[in-house]
């Protein structure tokens, strides 16, 4: 891992002889004497903060005020450093002589110059194994929500109309119906097990995952995006935002699939047209959609899906859980002592 060249560069003179031979000196040895500050950018929960303080190796300082002011005075004191959603750009990040690793609490880096890391040998770490459960059942919400049309429906109970608008309001089964799970980690192999409990067909879209990885889980793979598209009642988006998913879902594809069709994105703001959603949900082109992300977080006040019934919102809280909290600020914090011990698990690691 080339991230991690600096520590064998630092003691490749250091040795210590022992009856098997000789080895470098080791993590042990380095952590008794070393002290490391680390930066969290913005509060985690407790249980994370607490994997910190029973390690007396290792500093602290919670960073409240994220101006790039203040970041731009505070990060250079800093051997590593967590992440949520605050911008680490260029700039700010060529003030931090000192930083080693960066570990995200969460999966999605499109918020750090990635570009910056692989320059100058910074590590990235996520949390690879903590959100996929949240996440997943927070897609399986929306489907339910959409297809029982449950926010209609119980407003109609609150103002009196019991059953008086049936008609209006259709309803839907999962039972039989097809979806495309357009990304296939943790998360869509999560979700694959939920779909499949309501036995529903299963196509992947994921051009770097095994086809028999896929079969196993229960799921056809498809190699044509454009074509799985068309015949998808649902397709669920669990892809990073990079420059050849932006726009993925535009309104050339929005117009290839079905009427009755819904779109989810529980990944990264920018991957669907935010303009050409609004506009295939007002033209009836597509049924609805669910999203927990979107392209300017917070959420533009103008911006015509907080007006448009047909799509379903929340403000990026997929990974939210009371639990998931828990699995990221744990993770996120280990992610940055295993570093700095020389125990980085490789499934964490982003190869920049």
């Amino acid at each position: 891992m080339t991230c991690l060249n600096w520590y064998n560069r630092l003691f490749i003179r250091l040795r210590l002889t022992t009856k098997k031979g000789s080895i470098p000196l080791g993590t042990a040895n380095l952590i008794k004497k070393a002290m490391f500050k680390i930066g969290i950018l913005q509060r985690i929960h407790d249980e994370g903060i607490k994997i910190f303080e029973k390690n007396k190796n290792f500093d602290y300082e919670i960073i409240d005020d994220l101006s790039d002011s203040n970041l731009l005075n505070k990060i250079n004191s800093f051997d590593g450093i967590t992440l949520r959603t605050t911008k680490l750009t260029s700039d700010i990040l060529s003030k931090a002589s000192k930083l080693k690793v960066i570990s995200r609490h969460g999966v999605g880096y499109d918020n750090v110059d990635t570009t910056y890391l692989k320059k100058k040998n910074i590590c990235l770490l996520i949390t690879a194994s903590a959100n996929a459960q949240a996440v997943s059942e927070h897609v399986f919400y929306m489907m339910l929500t959409i297809s029982k049309n449950f926010l209609n429906l119980d407003n109609e109970v609150r103002m009196g109309n019991f059953k008086k608008n049936m008609n209006k309001f259709e309803t839907f089964e999962l039972y039989d119906k097809e979806i495309l799970i357009a990304g296939f980690g943790r998360i869509g192999k999560n979700l694959i097990k939920k779909c499949k409990g309501f036995d529903m067909n299963v196509k992947v879209y994921d051009p770097f995952v095994d086809t028999d990885l896929i079969e196993k889980s229960g799921g056809e793979k498809v190699e044509n995006f454009d074509l799985a598209i068309k015949s998808a009642d649902f397709l669920s988006i669990h892809m990073p935002l990079n420059k050849d998913t932006k726009n993925l879902i535009n309104s050339q594809r929005i117009q290839t699939m079905k009427k009755t069709a819904v779109i989810i994105n529980t990944a990264r703001g920018g991957i669907v047209n935010e303009h050409d959603l609004d506009k295939a949900l007002n033209e009836k082109t597509i049924l609805a959609s669910g999203l927990d992300v979107f392209a300017n977080e917070p959420i533009n006040l103008d911006n015509p899906l907080l007006k448009n019934k047909k799509v379903l919102l929340t403000p990026h809280t997929a990974a939210l859980t009371n639990e998931c909290k828990i699995r990221m600020a744990k993770e996120t914090a280990q992610n940055i002592i295993d570093f700095f011990e020389k125990k980085v698990n490789k499934n964490m690691l982003v190869n920049l």
